[in-house]
């Protein structure tokens, strides 16, 4: 009997595999790797994934998933539509700071038992580049490219072996390192990412595992009229051959919206001070709600 596959990133698996990645920390040293070779780009592309990091906690959006298994000559066999309501929760301390994603589907058509893959997590595929995992990759810069219409600079990158890994692949039940290499394609002046190309760095076919390719693609978007625009994930697509099997799956990602906290008074309760706050009513508690698009 087959397993059903599952990857996940950013602690975020195929059934018999489960993708994980470990805790994201906000401080850290720059890496020797990224000074030599890719220098300043690599360091602006770390402050901004660290402001990255503070806005994702803030941010609502919605996010379609096409799940396919393809045939031996590339066609789709089967495949599956859903839509969820996507947020990121982030939890912990600066020593271990976890990165959930949060998903609450609003398809109504039921569920079939397909023998499908499932992702999570890759639109976070860009944290490598955080001060936490940057010192366990070589970056090399190479000469910019014109990609839709903008002057970006490639940065490839390889993990390190026997250094700290920001996934992991666990095959039923034992884990395994799961090193990545690739390109990001970065604006130099501002280290925004736009798109990020990734894939195994090491044969994994003594396991099952074939191939994994992952490419992310990172946009301006719109959070609504009052709100500047962010550089976020828009598209995520995840193609996994193990030695039966092949599925590819997409994520769309739009609509982002601002999550703010607010506090409201009832104007019938009165608000004591701390002394005699005991024999007082108490204030209504505050909500939290999302702005509108």
């Amino acid at each position: 009997m087959r397993h059903i596959p599952s990857l996940r990133l950013v602690s975020l698996r195929f059934v018999s595999l489960r993708l994980v990645a470990i805790a994201i920390v906000l401080l850290g040293t720059p890496s020797l790797h990224a000074a030599d070779v890719a220098g300043s780009t690599v360091d602006r592309v770390s402050k901004q994934v660290t402001t990255y990091l503070t806005n994702l906690a803030d941010l609502l959006c919605r996010e379609s998933v096409l799940q396919e298994k393809l045939t031996p000559n590339g066609h789709v066999d089967t495949f599956e539509r859903s839509n969820y309501e996507y947020f990121i929760l982030i939890d912990g301390d600066k020593d271990n700071l976890q990165l959930t994603e949060s998903r609450v589907e609003t398809s109504k058509t039921p569920r079939r038992p397909l023998p499908l893959l499932v992702t999570n997590g890759f639109s976070s595929l860009l944290l490598i580049f955080h001060p936490y995992y940057r010192d366990s990759f070589r970056f090399d810069a190479g000469a910019p490219e014109v990609i839709e219409g903008q002057s970006l600079v490639p940065i490839h990158f390889r993990q390190i072996s026997n250094n700290r890994a920001p996934a992991a692949l666990a095959v039923r039940g034992r884990q395994y390192t799961l090193e990545l290499t690739g390109t990001a394609w970065a604006d130099a002046r501002t280290g925004q990412v736009f798109r990020m190309d990734a894939s195994l760095a090491n044969d994994m076919t003594d396991i099952g595992l074939r191939s994994l390719h992952v490419q992310v693609n990172y946009a301006p978007t719109s959070r609504g009229p009052s709100q500047p625009d962010l550089v976020l994930p828009t598209l995520a697509v995840v193609d996994v051959e193990s030695r039966h099997q092949h599925w590819r799956n997409t994520h769309t990602f739009n609509s982002y919206k601002t999550f703010t906290a607010t506090a409201e008074q009832d104007p019938n309760v009165t608000v004591h001070t701390p002394a005699s706050e005991d024999k007082a009513g108490q204030a209504a508690p505050a909500s939290t709600t999302p702005s509108k698009p």
